[in-house]
């Protein structure tokens, strides 16, 4: 029996030494294709290096009348037609009655009045105690007084806000202005990255929809709170990011010699490993918007270096693709320090220069810290005071928000934000018959609920298996650029699981839940080569899933808006517990 076993290992240990036969995968390779595992894609190193669009379709076009020559020109229109439709529906929606309800709810018990006194002195000063209900009175009343008060986030996002204070006044359309206009822009931006990611106008367009009627993203751009600032600009700074992703591999292409067949390349070591990639303008583009996140609100930070780790990694891969010997090796020398200072030192310029309200004037909280006897006691005095001041500011906020504790009725724990299990009422009244709009008898109920689409972030979940799965077995960049967006927004919250926190905050990577919900329903509409029976299949499937999130929308619209509904109506829609 002892024999046996001997000679079983041996042939087991020589079986595992022997080489694998020419042309095959390795054997750990081939065990991971029952679970759907691909190779790289052996394809032409440019196609490899930037997918092309594929051409517009006329047909629809011609369908609706139009001549050759206009069918032609409008297929190649779409790419920008479509977006530009999308946003326009969006724009629509969200700035329909941005006044209403014309109270200060929730959290714009600070930002708003932060921005004016920004306006107006540069720093934030203090409101007296009836400062909201003198906003609202005929005619409002200003209650700001130059002494400084203390503030915890910085200022940039307030800074936008008062941009529409300053055009509209300060009134609710006006201290919603700028956040239900980037809320639109980003649904442009969702439109054109998906197109990028996935190369197709009708997904891209799909993952903005589907940001357009998703009640959070809807709910934050009618509401002058900074969440949604952020999203934005970490949304511009991820389209930064593939923009420079093609024009960098788009030159490496380039550089490539001709291959053995009619206009094919092939790698070359001497290119991969060798060749700089040159100026590198929307890298610090992206840089600047990561910044600007960061100077919002600090959760922007970890866009900053979970993208910034993600560019380099795209280098690598470029790298590889154009036929480097030591890829890593080769991105780590030719483009990491850059990289680094096109976003880090970039974002950093950025924070530092959304203070300068506060840095050139006198009156901000802690402005004169550098000049106390604390301040002076310091052993960095040799800085400037301002500087000093600034740094012993950021400090202070540091710790508060590490200690934020305190108990809130509509607090969450991250772990229930992607099923929805405990969204955050901004404003509620329940005025009776004949009151505010209400005409039925038993008395209605108005909220404003931060309260993502239910069936769209469930659908999201199932999104997000399919990405993982399709970054980690299909080795596709795509889904894998997808889920680091979801991972920097919604990870590290799992790190303060004493602190304070709201559904709300997850905000921010709700337009990458969209382009995975997007990539799934392609997925399920199948690929072009496939066969029209199942095509048809998947466009049935794929539609229904979409009128449905529409119409879940729709339903729950009166909780986005604050419209007043009977009471009956409103219980309908509490179809949790923890909803209410």
């Amino acid at each position: 029996m002892g024999r046996v076993t001997s000679d079983t290992s041996a042939t087991h240990a020589a079986a595992l030494s022997a080489p694998e036969p020419a042309g095959q995968p390795p054997a750990w390779q081939r065990r991971l294709r029952r679970f759907g595992y691909a190779g790289r894609p052996q394809a032409d190193a440019r196609t490899r290096l930037v997918a092309p669009f594929p051409e517009p379709d006329r047909r629809p076009w011609a369908w609706l009348g139009a001549g050759p020559d206009l069918a032609g020109r409008l297929a190649r229109w779409s790419g920008w037609l479509g977006p530009l439709l999308v946003t326009l529906c969006a724009g629509v929606l969200t700035f329909w009655n941005l006044g209403s309800p014309r109270k200060v709810i929730f959290d714009e018990t600070y930002y708003p009045k932060d921005a004016w006194s920004l306006l107006h002195y540069g720093y934030e000063g203090t409101w007296a105690k009836d400062a909201n209900d003198a906003l609202l009175a005929h005619p409002p009343k200003i209650l700001l007084s130059p002494e400084h008060s203390y503030v915890v986030h910085p200022p940039m996002g307030k800074w936008l806000i008062a941009l529409g204070e300053w055009a509209f006044g300060m009134n609710p359309f006006g201290w919603r202005f700028m956040t239900a206009l980037l809320g639109t822009l980003s649904v442009l931006l969702v439109c054109r990255i998906g197109r990028r990611l996935m190369r197709s106008t009708a997904l891209g367009c799909l993952a903005g929809a589907l940001l357009a009627v998703d009640g959070l993203h809807f709910v934050m751009s009618r509401t002058a709170l900074l969440d949604l600032i952020v999203m934005f600009w970490v949304l511009a700074g991820f389209g930064c990011l593939l923009l420079d992703r093609d024009r960098t591999r788009a030159r490496l292409a380039a550089a490539l010699p001709a291959g053995p067949g009619a206009g094919q390349v092939r790698p070359d070591d001497a290119v991969g490993d060798r060749l700089r990639l040159g100026w590198r303008p929307w890298r610090i583009a992206a840089g600047l918007c990561l910044g600007l996140s960061a100077a919002t609100k600090w959760n922007g930070l970890y866009f900053l270096a979970a993208f910034a780790l993600m560019s380099v990694l795209w280098d690598v891969g470029a790298r590889r693709t154009a036929g480097a010997r030591r890829p890593f090796r080769a991105a780590v020398l030719r483009d990491a320090l850059p990289a680094f200072a096109s976003t880090v030192v970039v974002a950093l310029a950025t924070y530092l220069a959304s203070w300068t309200g506060w840095i050139v004037t006198k009156g901000g909280y802690y402005r004169d810290w550098a000049t106390t006897p604390e301040g002076r006691g310091s052993s960095w005095s040799w800085l400037p005071d301002w500087l000093r001041s600034l740094w012993h500011y950021q400090s202070e906020v540091y710790a508060f928000h590490t200690g934020l504790t305190t108990p809130h009725t509509y607090m969450s724990n991250p772990w229930s934000w992607l099923v929805l299990g405990r969204p955050v009422s901004y404003f509620y009244e329940d005025p009776k018959a004949g009151q505010d709009g209400c005409t039925a008898a038993e008395g209605c109920a108005r909220e404003v609920l931060a309260l993502g689409t239910p069936l769209l972030w469930w659908a999201a979940c199932f999104a997000l298996l399919y990405v993982l799965w399709r970054w980690l077995f299909r080795r596709d960049w795509r889904a894998g650029a997808i889920a680091c967006g979801v991972a920097a927004g919604y990870l590290p919250w799992f790190l303060y699981q004493e602190r304070t926190i709201f559904l709300f905050y997850a905000v921010v990577f709700v337009p990458f839940l969209c382009l995975a919900l997007a990539m799934m329903i392609g997925a399920i509409i199948g690929p072009p080569g496939a066969s029209e029976r199942r095509r048809t299949i998947g466009a049935v499937g794929a539609g229904v899933l979409v009128l449905l999130i529409v119409w879940n929308f729709i339903y729950f619209y009166p909780l986005y808006t604050g419209l007043p509904i009977p009471k009956s109506a409103w219980h309908n829609r509490m179809w949790f517990d923890s909803w209410v």
